[in-house]
């Protein structure tokens, strides 16, 4: 399980199920965590403008390169165009600017990190004077897709797709798109199992990939929960373990991040569930909660604000 892929459309390869994400405020402490993440088996690190350190990003890649203990191929990077970037004419400049810091010739998924564009420009939280997120109006998502299917286009993007999406804004563009999203990252656990979400993504060929799989480590604590402590107990996992295992065995892909070496291990050491454990978790779950308010907003609630 923990070395699954599945398949992305258009040919465009496959995305391992079990990823790593690199939304680690702290330099030196991302780069370790990081390098430890590859020592451990994840091949696939999910980056983003947003997050300020694709540089650092792309150093522990060279250095894993340069030193043969993996080579390109084996890795699947994702990063994502950020919300001042969304005007056409600045997508392939931003796209460019991710490479160069990845120090990479090529993106396996690049995605629109949320559907809310900004005011152009370098202030990534641009600001009214009311103090609200500075919206702009003369750019509409489908034009910004239109440009992102550009970039596959010219061959050095594999696959394209979304974030911090909804349902009917998906539909939107999956109606209109030439080239469909291969991939749409959305905050998923067993506390928002988006299953209608998921339903729609696996009948158009899309991978949902869940970000905070282990609610972020927030209140209400999915690993607290009584259900998933006691499938853990019984299958000899840990309750974060159990988490992430429902969300590969239900199709989707996931994204962890931790700095603590030994977490990094156990997420990705994860094993099958019983049957009856994943429908435990489907019926016998009945909190709902949704932990970061991204998807109302553009403004993400769990990346650190650069003024």
């Amino acid at each position: 399980m923990r070395n699954a892929k599945i398949p992305l459309s258009r040919g465009a390869g496959a995305i391992p199920a079990v990823g790593f994400g690199t939304l680690i405020p702290d330099r030196a402490t991302a780069r370790q965590a990081i390098k430890v993440a590859l020592e451990a088996g994840f091949r696939h690190l999910d980056c983003a403008e947003l997050y300020r350190n694709e540089d650092v990003v792309g150093e522990v890649m060279r250095e894993a390169f340069e030193a043969g203990t993996l080579s390109r191929k084996e890795l699947f990077v994702t990063t994502k165009l950020w919300n001042n970037n969304h005007r056409p004419e600045r997508v392939k400049l931003a796209f460019e600017a991710s490479l160069r810091r990845l120090q990479l010739d090529y993106l396996d998924c690049y995605l629109i990190h949320t559907p809310f564009a900004f005011q152009p420009g370098d202030e990534q939280f641009p600001r009214n004077e009311l103090d609200e997120p500075s919206y702009d109006s003369g750019v509409t998502l489908v034009e910004t897709w239109r440009a992102m299917e550009r970039l596959v286009d010219e061959g050095r993007c594999q696959s394209i797709g979304l974030s911090d999406i909804t349902l009917p804004t998906l539909k939107e563009i999956v109606a209109v798109a030439r080239i469909k999203p291969a991939v749409v990252e959305v905050e998923c656990h067993p506390y928002l199992p988006e299953w209608e979400l998921l339903d729609f993504c696996q009948q158009n060929g899309i991978v949902l990939l869940a970000f905070a799989p282990l609610g972020h480590g927030m209140e209400p604590r999915i690993t607290d929960d009584p259900v998933i402590k006691a499938i853990a107990e019984r299958v000899h996992k840990s309750p974060a373990q159990v988490a992430l295992a429902w969300a590969v065995q239900r199709g989707s892909a996931f994204l962890t991040t931790s700095t603590n070496p030994a977490h990094i291990q156990q997420n990705f050491d994860i094993s099958p569930l019983p049957e009856d454990a994943m429908q435990e978790i489907r019926n016998g779950i009945t909190a709902s909660v949704r932990l970061n308010a991204v998807v109302e907003t553009g403004v993400p609630g769990f990346v650190p604000r650069h003024r």
